[in-house]
C-alpha cells in the first residue's frame, strides 16, 4: 500500500497502509479466538507489552479526551499491535525473506521515483531547487522515502550477508548484493542526515557480525561505489558535501533545521524536568512547546515543491523520538518503551550469535536442508539497530510510520520464537518426531 501515492497535502492521518495492518491485527485476533491457543510466549508478552504501562500513566496524566486518543491509537498500532501480529504471522525463515524481499521491492520502487525526480528537478524544495527526493510521499513527508530506502537497503545487505544454502542460493544473495548497491543513489539523494547515519552505522555493524574476511572486501566495495558516484560521476558533490558538513554544524552557524531541532530538543527536556516520571501526557508537546522554546525557534519547516505550493509546516514534535516518549510519558515511559526496544536488540543478537555458531562449520557439516538462518538474523538486528539509531533524529509520524511496526514485528520473530533458529544437533528430535506447534497446527 505504501506504493500509492500521497496525496498532496494530505493531513497525515491514517491511509491504506494502516487500514491493512489494522485488517491484520483483527484477522490474528479471530484466528486466535477460533484456536482458542495462548498467542504468545510469557517473555513476548511482556517485552512486546512493555510500552503499556508507560502508555497507562500518561494517559492518565493526559489532557481531556480527544487530544490523546490518536496518539495512543498510534502508539499501540505500531509498538504492540502490529509488531505481535507479524510475530504470529511468520511461519518460518521462507516467510521471513519473502517479507525481505518485499522491503527491498518497495524500496526499489520508491527509490526509482525519487531519482527520478532528482534528475528531472520535480522532487521536494532543497536549497531553492526542487531536486530532493521524496518518492511518492511528497515534501510533507521528507522521511518516507529515506525510510522505506534504507529498510530496503538494510534488508538487501543482511540477505547479500547470509550464506549459501537450499532456501538461499547463491543467486538470491548476489541479486540482494546488487539491489543494495542500487539503493545507495535514492538514499543519497533523500538529503536525509538522519538516515545516513543510521543507515551507515547499521550496514556496518551487519557486515562486522557477518565476519572479518567479508567485511573487508564489503568495505572496499562501498567505498568504490561512493567514490564512482560522487568522486567519478559528480552526483551532488557539493549539495551532499554542504550536507554532510552541516552534521557537525551544532555550535557555529548551523542551519536553520539544525537550529530548530535543538531547540526543540530543549523544550522537550524541560517538560521533562517538570513532569520527570510521567511527562505531559500523550500529544502535549505541542500544546507545551511554546511556552519552553526559545525564540530562535522558526514558526514552521518550509514545504514546497513535488506538486505542493509553498506553505509552512508546524513544528509538532522534537524530531527525537527518545525526547518525545521522555516529554509525554515521562522517565517511566521511557523505560518502558525503551527496555522493550533494548530487549529486542539483546534477544536478536544472541540468536543472532548461535545462528553464526550453526552456519560456522563447513558445508555439509549441518543437518541436510538446514541451518541457523544467519541472514534473517542479520536483517532482523538491522532493523532494530537503524530504528534505534534513527529515533536520535526522528520519530513516528507520516505514512511510512507503519513500515517501523513492521519492521519491529520481524525483529519480534527473529529474537522470541525459538523456531528462528534451528534447534542445536543435541536438541534435535528423533527421526519420525513430530514438533508440538507442528502437531497443533496439523
Amino acid at each position: 500500500m505504501l506504493a500509492l501515492p500521497v496525496a498532496p497535502g494530505g493531513g497525515g492521518g491514517a491511509n491504506a497502509a494502516d487500514v491493512v495492518s489494522g485488517l491484520l491485527v483483527l484477522w490474528c485476533g479471530i484466528r486466535l479466538v477460533r484456536d482458542r491457543r495462548r498467542p504468545l510466549s510469557r517473555t513476548a508478552a511482556v517485552v512486546l507489552g512493555l510500552p503499556l504501562l508507560g502508555l497507562a500513566l500518561a494517559v492518565a496524566g493526559a489532557a481531556p479526551l480527544g487530544s490523546w486518543v490518536t496518539g495512543l491509537a498510534r502508539y499501540l498500532q505500531i509498538f504492540v499491535l502490529v509488531p505481535a501480529a507479524v510475530l504470529l504471522s511468520v511461519r518460518g525463515r521462507a516467510d521471513f525473506r519473502l517479507l525481505a524481499w518485499a522491503f527491498v521491492g518497495l524500496a526499489l520502487w520508491q527509490g526509482a521515483v525519487g531519482v527520478h525526480q532528482y534528475a528531472t528537478g520535480t522532487g521536494a524544495s532543497y536549497a531553492g531547487e526542487d531536486i530532493r527526493a521524496v518518492g511518492t510521499f511528497g515534501p510533507t513527508d521528507v522521511m518516507g522515502m529515506a525510510t522505506v530506502v534504507s529498510f530496503g537497503l538494510v534488508c538487501a545487505v543482511g540477505l547479500a550477508l547470509g550464506p549459501v544454502s537450499r532456501t538461499a542460493p547463491a543467486g538470491h544473495r548476489a541479486a540482494a548484493a546488487l539491489c543494495a548497491v542500487a539503493l545507495v543513489a535514492p538514499l543519497t539523494v533523500s538529503f536525509s542526515r538522519g538516515a545516513w547515519i543510521a543507515t551507515a552505522v547499521t550496514c556496518a555493524l551487519q557486515v562486522a557480525l557477518a565476519g572479518l574476511r567479508r567485511a573487508v572486501g564489503v568495505f572496499t566495495a562501498l567505498a568504490a561505489v561512493g567514490v564512482i558516484l560522487v568522486g567519478g560521476l559528480g552526483i551532488g558533490s557539493a549539495l551532499l558535501q554542504e550536507r554532510i558538513n552541516s552534521i557537525t554544524q551544532v555550535a557555529d552557524a548551523p542551519d536553520h533545521s539544525v537550529t530548530d531541532r535543538y531547540t526543540m530538543w530543549s523544550a522537550a527536556v524541560d517538560m521533562w524536568r517538570e513532569q520527570p516520571l510521567t511527562g505531559v501526557g500523550l500529544k502535549g508537546f505541542p500544546e507545551h512547546r511554546d511556552g519552553r522554546a526559545s525564540l530562535a525557534l522558526s514558526s514552521g519547516a518550509d514545504i514546497a515543491g513535488a506538486g505542493v505550493t509553498f506553505r509552512k509546516q508546524p513544528l509538532l514534535s522534537p524530531h527525537n523520538m527518545y525526547l518525545l516518549v521522555l516529554s509525554e510519558q515521562g522517565i517511566i515511559g521511557l523505560l518502558a518503551l525503551g527496555g522493550s526496544w533494548l530487549a529486542l536488540l539483546v534477544c536478536g543478537l544472541r540468536e543472532l550469535a548461535r545462528a553464526r555458531r550453526a552456519d560456522g562449520g563447513p558445508p555439509g557439516s549441518g543437518p541436510p536442508g538446514r541451518s541457523g538462518g544467519l541472514d534473517c538474523g542479520l536483517v532482523a538486528c538491522g532493523l532494530i539497530v537503524w530504528q534505534l539509531v534513527d529515533f536520535v533524529y526522528a520519530d513516528i509520524g507520516g505514512p511510512s510510520t507503519v513500515l517501523t511496526g513492521v519492521a519491529l514485528g520481524l525483529a519480534a520473530w527473529w529474537a522470541l520464537t525459538d523456531t528462528a533458529v534451528s534447534p542445536r544437533p543435541s536438541e534435535q528430535q528423533p527421526a519420525g518426531a513430530t514438533e508440538p506447534e507442528e502437531a497443533a497446527a496439523s
